[in-house]
């Protein structure tokens, strides 16, 4: 098994293709669609790496980027964040907040398979 994906994400036709193309790849996709409780989620599971969506419903991806780092226990854990909003604002504040790697909506599969073998070969 190549390891494993915690993916937040509130749009259920990207959830179903990111956890095809990984999972036909051999990594494990556990999904959560609510940012209220995706940091406590990721914390139990302790993923490999986090795929986070920049607006989710309660709670946004900004703020469990800053969760997740200001955690000793997930802080080191790679991030892949997705937005459909392209602006450099939104790549700015998640780079100032320790995102590993930011993208942008609509990305390709191999985009996001790509990504993940690199975050999780350093």
């Amino acid at each position: 098994m190549a390891g494993h994906v915690v993916l937040i994400e509130d749009e259920r036709n990207i959830i179903e293709a990111i956890s095809f193309i990984l999972s036909r790849e051999g990594w494990r996709v556990d999904a959560h669609s609510n940012g209220e409780d995706a940091a406590e989620a990721v914390r139990k599971a302790e993923p490999d790496v986090v795929i986070l969506d920049v607006m989710l419903p309660g709670k946004s991806g900004h703020e469990i980027l800053r969760e997740l780092r200001d955690d000793p226990s997930t802080a080191s854990v790679p991030i892949l964040m997705l937005t459909a909003r392209g602006q450099s604002k939104d790549r700015e504040l998640a780079e100032r907040a320790g995102v590993s790697r930011f993208m942008t909506k609509p990305f390709s599969n191999a985009e996001v398979l790509e990504a993940v073998r690199a975050l999780t070969a350093s």
